[in-house]
């Protein structure tokens, strides 16, 4: 069995059974199997690629299998899936993508399972591409189900990304989106300030971020001893535009609310060191909360990170920070590129149960800032209900705070110009084929400072 396709299923399986995440996992699995770059690189296509196309490759495998793919064994099922990637979408020889992934089927479910696995995958075989995509776009429902089929994003995705870019006046860039959904994205990292120098090339807009050079980008950041960290520049943009707010006071308390894996939270540490402030940072998950301890080990100094629920610890805390980064739990629909998975993870049950936690965190965050303070409420989703309904949910109860221009803001602090729509809010939202970042989304809320309202 070739060793790359065995770590592309080895991933897929666990993603299936465990709801692992690729992005965490795949690395693992590429230096525990040995791979070298070549095969490593391969390794990554397939696994990334059969992962963004699941649905649609799920709606081949039924049409050539001639039964439902929730009917089909799971184990077997992820193998088609990978088949059906090699066959339709790369330049592997159909013989080798059929029989690896027969060998595959055999090993894991012995020789009745891969009788099935071979002649579903000579049927996928012997059609284009294009006809396979004719054939199960004939069966779609509704223009939305035709686009999910050709996008391979689920239908509800689909609408919500419409309505937010429809929100901004550009639902015409709809399908840009969705293709810059399925492209692989370029590896960025971001240079701790007053600890490391970025490199080249730069990015356009955080002045932190730069391309990696080449190669694996985790040898860099050992290199660097974690002063360079892979980061998306959308996230080093929003953590640099708390701290861009206004002019830092030397003793200010900062929290970083939910750390969690702590990418954020180095950037701010290193910020808040170079001008005499003081973070503290906060991860529910224990084994999150670990992955920030080790982020930032890079930064000289101590920050305390706790690991409560977030609404608890602002609670206990009224009044103590002068800025607060809420970096809430969320769909992840804004990550697609660098987490395929998640399109069939999430579903719109999801979206209301991050709702109520997200405007619990923003509430409790707002009681936690002293007088004058600042919270960045940001999430890595456009969807609408996840970013303006939960900061005008918050607005509407409270008369103790104002909403800051994050546009203005922002526009201060990147490196050049940046198109961000203007919806009259000042809210800021990052998207993949426009910015060439994950789509962040940021909202800055001020408690009024002492004596007013």
């Amino acid at each position: 069995m070739q060793p790359a396709r065995a770590v592309a299923y080895g991933v897929l399986r666990a993603v299936t059974e465990d709801d692992a995440y690729a992005n965490l996992l795949l690395p693992a699995s590429i230096a525990e199997a040995g791979l070298d770059q070549k095969d490593a690189a391969l390794a990554t296509e397939l696994t990334y690629g059969t992962l963004r196309k699941r649905g649609t490759y799920d709606a081949i495998v039924a049409a050539a299998a001639g039964r439902p793919a929730s009917e089909i064994d799971p184990a077997v099922l992820d193998a088609l899936r990978l088949g059906a990637h090699q066959l339709l979408s790369t330049r592997v020889a159909g013989h080798a993508a059929v029989n690896e992934s027969v060998n595959l089927v055999a090993t894991a479910q012995g020789r009745g399972a891969a009788g099935f696995a071979n002649a579903v995958l000579r049927r996928i075989g012997r059609e284009t591409p294009g006809a396979w995509q004719r054939t199960i776009e004939e069966g779609a429902r509704s223009d939305d189900e035709r686009l999910s089929l050709r996008t391979a994003h689920p239908v509800w995705i689909i609408r919500a990304m419409r309505r937010a870019l429809a929100a901004e006046g550009r639902e015409d860039e709809l399908d840009a989106l969705l293709s810059a959904d399925n492209a692989s994205p370029e590896v960025t990292l971001v240079a701790l300030p007053g600890l490391a120098e970025p490199g080249e090339p730069r990015r356009p807009y955080a002045p932190t971020a730069f391309g990696s050079p080449g190669g694996d980008p985790h040898r860099v950041v050992a290199d660097a001893a974690g002063t360079v960290r892979v980061q998306d520049e959308g996230s080093q943009l929003v953590a640099l535009a708390l701290a861009g707010v206004r002019p830092i006071a030397g003793g200010e308390q900062w929290l970083d609310l939910c750390a969690g894996p702590g990418g954020k939270t180095a950037l701010l540490a290193a910020i808040a060191r170079e001008n005499g402030a003081v973070l503290e940072a906060n991860e529910v998950v224990p084994a999150r909360a670990g992955l920030v301890r080790n982020a930032l080990r890079a930064v000289p100094g101590d920050v305390v990170v706790h690991e409560e629920d977030g609404r608890a610890l602002a609670a206990s805390r009224p009044g103590a920070f002068d800025r607060i980064l809420v970096d809430a739990p969320c769909t992840g629909l804004g990550a697609l590129r660098r987490r395929p998975e998640a399109r069939w993870r999430k579903t719109p049950a999801d979206v209301a149960e991050l709702v109520a936690l997200q405007t619990e965190l923003l509430t409790a965050a707002v009681d936690a800032l002293a007088p004058g303070g600042v919270v960045a409420y940001v999430t890595c989703s456009p969807h609408l209900a996840e970013t303006t309904g939960v900061v005008s949910e918050v607005l509407r109860d409270r008369d103790d705070l104002t909403e800051l221009d994050a546009r203005a803001v922002l526009s201060e602090v990147v490196r050049s110009p940046i198109d961000l729509a203007d919806d009259g809010t000042g809210r800021v939202q990052l998207w993949p084929h426009r910015h060439g970042t994950d789509a962040m989304f940021l909202a800055l809320l001020q408690r009024a400072p002492e004596g007013e309202k």
